[in-house]
Formats: structure tokens, C-alpha cells, sequence
């Protein structure tokens, strides 16, 4: 796929635009959004991810389109997955509703940059050694294994903090207390970073882990830089607004680690055997191409994606819905994106359950004591 300059200029030209408009037009002045404006952001920005497939179909032809369509599916599948994540870092927090568009859009940001790297080394990597298929292809399958074996999301899974954040914590100064929506602030002359930053820096971190699979998975479906680059843009923008309107869902979505698990299963057998058919290493069959099973075709890869999507989303539903006729319901709050593990709302001080208002942001994952401060100490 021989793609000009100026089509990858125009492009990258538009995702950056759609950022930045989100920002001023979104993220600049802190608010919950409602659902209908969740709603008819997401439905925008699923259209323009279509459009753009469409275009692809017509002027590189449907060989392209479906494996930008299957790359895309499946990376927008895999952010869903990873906005359980997001909660339970939001709730361990205790960032405030009205300040989590933010730390969102900022996160995006971040992992698209992030992505953008990975997909060129990984790109430069392919084209240069072919073994990397077989390490792409381990990876997922290991990656599904674990999906299997953790049988979804834990009622009690709490969020983790990982090795950057305690060294940001422990080297950086940093507030007790949310500032509005400021990253940083002064207190008595002195510079200051506050919990909304290491909420920014926790997402972003998470993200690295997030890239290991997902980069993989959307090789073993493409190996066009440009659509890989494309798919990945397209699934995380909209991701904020899909945060929101999905408010309440995630921990209904029961099966979805499962789902996700015999997706990256299904690509990571099908990078191993387009790495059988690439083959040069000399100790497997002396360096000589394996063709004895037939490579997957992007159709079928699409039709197994999708058709594997929707199994999970209907088994998910009857499962919930026959949990409901039992009377339980879920213990995570997740419908409320800064409830803590008991479902209570991340509030300001004195709020009901009766915290102080000096509580640490960054206390265990009962998120009830973001104290939001008008920033009255500032200098």
C-alpha cells in the first residue's frame, strides 16, 4: 500500500485537530458530560472512524478496507477493556467527576504519541527481521491466556500502583488536596504537583502495558504502517466521550475478558502462521518457509472478531439480566466514575459520608476524600 506524503500529513493533520478541539471545545472548562452529549460525540467520532474506512475501501481497494476494519474493531474492543481500568484508577483517586474529561483527553493524548512509536519500531522491526511474527504471536497468545485465566474483572480488583508512579510520588512534591484543574501549583513559593497529575501519570503508565498486546494484535491483522497508525488513532479518539456514555455498563460487560481472550488467541495463531509461511530461521525446517497451513484471510479474521464480540455482549446481558431477577447487583461503583469500591461519589469537603476534608487523594481505593480546593494558598 503506497501511501503519498501528503495524505499521511493530512491525516496526522486531523487527528491532531480533533484533539485539540476537544480540548477547547470539551476539556477546557471542567463539567460532567451529560449523555447526550457523550452520546452524539462518540456516534461523531465512530462516523469519522467509518468514513474513513470507507475511503479506504474505495481508493486502495477491499483487501485494504478489511484489514483496516478488522484492525480497527479490534483496538476499539480492546480500549473498552481497558476503561475498567481507568475506573479503578479514578476511583483510587478520587478524581472528581467534572475533572475526569481531563485526565482522559490528557491520557489519550499521551497514548496516542506513545502508540505512534511503538507502530514505527515495530513496523521497522517486521520489515527487517521476519521472527518478530513469532514473538508478536507469542505474546498474544500469553496475553489470551491470562485473559482466560483471570475469568473477567474481580469484584475485588483494586488498582496497583506501578514502579513510575512511586518514584514520581516519592522524588516530586505533591498536594494533598485537588486544585480545581490545575497539574501543578505553588504553596508557600513552592512548586507542587497535585493528584490530578499522578492520576494523568497512572493512565499514562497504564497505557505502556495496554500497547503490548494491543500493537501485536493489530499487526497480526495488518502490516500497512498506515492503517495500523489510522486504526489505533481512530479507536482512542471518542474513547472520553465512550467513558462516559457507557456509564454503568462496564462491570456488565461480565464476559468480555473471555471475548478478548480468544480474539488475541485467534490473531496470535494467525501471526504464528504467517510466521511459519515467512520463516528464515535456520533451526526451524532449516530456514524453509511451513505452508502447510493455509494462511487466515482478512474475512475471516473481521467475521471471527465480530462474531466473538457479539457472543460476549449477549451472554453478558443474560447473565446480568438473570443476576438482576436475583437481586445482585454489582459492589464496584463502576457507574459512577469517581465512586470508590463501595459505589459512593468522589466529593468535596464535607461531603456524605462525612471525610475530612484534608483526606489524602491518593488514599486505598474507597475514593470517598477528593477534596476539590479553590486553590485559595496559591501564589
Amino acid at each position: 500500500m503506497d501511501v503519498p506524503f501528503w495524505v499521511w500529513a493530512v491525516t496526522v493533520a486531523a487527528i491532531v485537530g480533533m484533539i485539540v478541539f476537544d480540548f477547547i471545545g470539551h476539556v477546557r472548562t471542567p463539567h460532567a458530560p451529560s449523555l447526550k452529549e457523550s452520546a452524539t460525540w462518540s456516534a461523531i467520532y465512530v462516523g469519522i472512524a467509518i468514513l474513513f474506512g470507507i475511503g479506504v475501501f474505495i481508493f486502495a481497494g477491499g483487501q485494504f478496507g478489511g484489514e483496516y476494519f478488522a484492525g480497527y474493531v479490534t483496538e476499539k474492543a480492546l480500549s473498552v477493556d481497558n476503561l475498567f481500568v481507568f475506573v479503578i484508577i479514578m476511583a483510587s483517586f478520587g478524581v472528581p467527576r467534572e475533572l475526569q474529561q481531563k485526565v482522559l483527553l490528557f491520557g489519550i493524548a499521551f497514548a496516542l504519541a506513545l502508540r505512534t512509536v511503538f507502530i514505527f519500531v515495530g513496523a521497522a522491526a517486521i520489515e527487517n527481521f521476519s521472527w518478530v511474527f513469532y514473538l508478536f504471536g507469542a505474546i498474544l497468545i500469553y496475553t489470551a491466556v491470562i485473559q482466560a485465566r483471570s475469568g473477567g474483572h474481580d469484584d475485588d480488583e483494586e488498582y496497583k500502583e506501578n514502579a513510575v508512579l512511586r518514584f514520581v510520588k516519592k522524588v516530586v512534591p505533591t498536594t494533598e488536596e485537588y486544585h480545581s484543574d490545575k497539574l501543578t501549583t505553588k504553596i508557600d513559593g513552592k512548586r507542587f504537583i497535585t493528584p490530578l497529575m499522578i492520576a494523568l501519570i497512572a493512565i499514562g503508565t497504564a497505557d505502556i502495558i495496554f500497547a503490548v498486546d494491543s500493537i501485536p494484535a493489530i499487526f497480526g491483522l495488518t502490516q500497512e504502517t498506515f492503517l495500523v497508525f489510522t486504526a489505533n488513532a481512530f479507536s482512542l479518539l471518542g474513547l472520553r466521550q465512550l467513558f462516559f456514555l457507557i456509564d454503568g455498563l462496564l462491570d456488565r460487560l461480565v464476559y468480555l475478558s473471555y471475548g478478548l481472550a480468544v480474539i488475541l488467541g485467534f490473531i496470535g495463531i494467525k501471526l504464528v502462521i504467517h510466521a511459519l509461511h515467512t520463516n528464515e530461521l535456520p533451526f526451524i525446517n532449516g530456514g524453509e518457509h511451513i505452508t502447510l497451513i493455509p494462511e487466515i484471510p482478512t474475512w475471516l479474521s473481521l467475521l471471527v472478531i465480530l462474531a466473538t464480540l457479539v457472543v460476549t455482549t449477549v451472554l453478558s446481558l443474560r447473565k446480568n439480566k438473570k443476576d438482576a431477577e436475583r437481586g445482585i447487583t454489582s459492589p464496584t461503583g463502576a457507574g459512577d466514575k469517581g465512586a470508590g469500591r463501595d459505589g459512593l461519589h468522589a466529593q468535596g469537603p464535607g461531603d456524605r459520608d462525612g471525610s475530612p476534608a484534608g483526606a489524602r487523594a491518593d488514599a486505598p481505593p474507597s475514593g470517598r476524600t477528593a477534596a476539590v480546593t479553590d486553590s485559595s494558598r496559591e501564589g
